[in-house]
């Protein structure tokens, strides 16, 4: 069984960021008193969807993170996708958070580079 060390460690920090996401969302629903579901919040609204779009994203990411590592590609190139991932979604949080388009767009933009390098990687693989 592999290891996968550079995987494991951006999963260490993605967890850590999903937590980062989750608890300004939770202490804004207790705040303003809509514990469920969508809100009629607006900082609650941009929130919550700052963290889905972190959890539609990341775990995909990380499947192919992981089988790019596990198929023997250099570090070089599984550090240069969990880095444009992580990246990404920095970007994309921050720019949801701060409410300016560009900042989330080069975020989504960088997810999904991320994505497509990995997905090539693997297709290539497999092709060979």
């Amino acid at each position: 069984m592999s290891f996968l060390p550079i995987t494991s460690s951006f999963t260490a920090i993605f967890a850590l960021a999903l937590i980062a996401l989750s608890v300004p969302v939770t202490l804004r629903r207790v705040k303003v008193g809509d514990l469920v579901g969508d809100s009629t919040d607006a900082v609650l609204r941009l929130r919550i969807r700052a963290q889905g779009n972190f959890i539609e994203y990341v775990p995909l990411g990380v499947i192919g993170l992981g089988l790019v590592e596990a198929h023997a590609a250099p570090a070089w190139l599984v550090l240069s996708i969990g880095g444009v991932l992580a990246g990404g979604r920095l970007l994309h949080a921050v720019g949801m958070w701060r409410e300016s388009a560009p900042l989330r767009g080069f975020g989504i933009m960088l997810t999904y580079l991320a994505l497509i390098l990995a997905a090539a990687r693997l297709l290539l693989d497999l092709a060979s």
